[in-house]
């Protein structure tokens, strides 16, 4: 059984429709601002930013957009990464799984690129990532109807990040360790 450390309460789903960053419909314009790492959360986003040639260091997905499954070409077209872990992670969840799978993955960004292929969803990962990500990382995930978010992760986008995540109903303390960030 795979253990939810943090779950989404209804009462956060609102705030968590703001962009946490600039919203961009052009995948090179984004690219040419992005730091490093580059972290890609979703489908749509890995895809665009593989189309534009280049590879994050780590992404996200989950086979699915909206709520429906990706068009097989994108599935397809996702690919070029040193490695690939699957990992549970249910909707509306942050899992011991994929926590401990972002760790790994940002800690070896530079040396290899990972791709986490997700059975579930991987939206609120998102979180995660800009709170375990140093200082001057791009962090894109996609803004339903809109395009893609780039967040440029300084202390104060951290810091909001955090504070989601600590409203959200169970461990924190144990998610930011699982993390590795205490």
């Amino acid at each position: 059984m795979t253990e939810a450390v943090l779950e989404l309460p209804d009462s956060l789903r609102s705030e968590l429709k703001e962009p946490l960053g600039t919203v961009t419909t052009d995948a090179e314009e984004l690219l040419a601002s992005v730091g490093s790492p580059l972290v890609a959360v979703g489908d749509i986003v890995t895809y665009h930013l593989l189309e534009a040639g280049r590879v994050p260091d780590v992404a996200l997905v989950d086979e699915r957009t909206e709520r429906s499954a990706v068009d097989p070409e994108i599935s397809e077209a996702i690919g070029g990464f040193d490695r690939e872990v699957g990992v549970e992670n249910p909707a509306a969840t942050l899992t011991a799984g994929l926590l401990k799978a972002l760790r790994d993955a940002i800690g070896s960004a530079g040396e290899a690129t990972t791709l986490l292929d997700v059975d579930g969803e991987e939206d609120l990962a998102t979180l995660a990532v800009v709170v375990a990500v140093p200082a001057g990382a791009s962090v894109v995930y996609g803004q339903p109807g809109e395009g893609m978010v780039h967040v440029a992760v300084d202390p104060g986008v951290r810091a909001r990040a955090r504070d989601l995540l600590s409203r959200m109903d169970g461990d924190t303390a144990r998610a930011l360790a699982l993390l590795g960030v205490g």
